[in-house]
């Protein structure tokens, strides 16, 4: 799929059929590190929102691959992918819902907050 054409949103089904197939993206939680702490979705890697900014080059290597960030419903990580974007991460995509879509479709048994 051309950048141009990815959707600035991914609904957590598909976040979650891409882990099961191997696909390779970064998939990365933008919530802090308390939030972490109580959950978490396999993974994922912790770069909260409010260090976004300084943390950025850390994702250097990623700026040409699919970069999927969730947060606990979606707002955060919608702000942080359309950021992302702005930084020249043309693929950068926020799950829709969040942690708390995932832990209602995906894992049930998972805890919600």
């Amino acid at each position: 799929m051309a950048a141009e054409e990815t959707p600035i949103e991914v609904e957590c089904r598909s976040v979650q059929s891409r882990q099961s197939a191997g696909d390779k993206f970064l998939f990365v939680d933008c919530r802090e590190q308390d939030e972490f702490d109580k959950v978490r979705i396999d993974g994922a890697e912790l770069i909260p929102m409010s260090q976004m900014g300084e943390r950025v080059s850390e994702l250097d290597a990623h700026r040409d691959s699919d970069v999927i960030v969730h947060c606990h419903h979606g707002g955060r990580s919608l702000r942080v992918a359309t950021w992302l974007r702005q930084q020249g991460f043309s693929k950068a995509q926020s799950m829709a819902g969040g942690i708390d879509a995932w832990a209602v479709e995906i894992e049930p048994g998972m805890l919600r907050y």
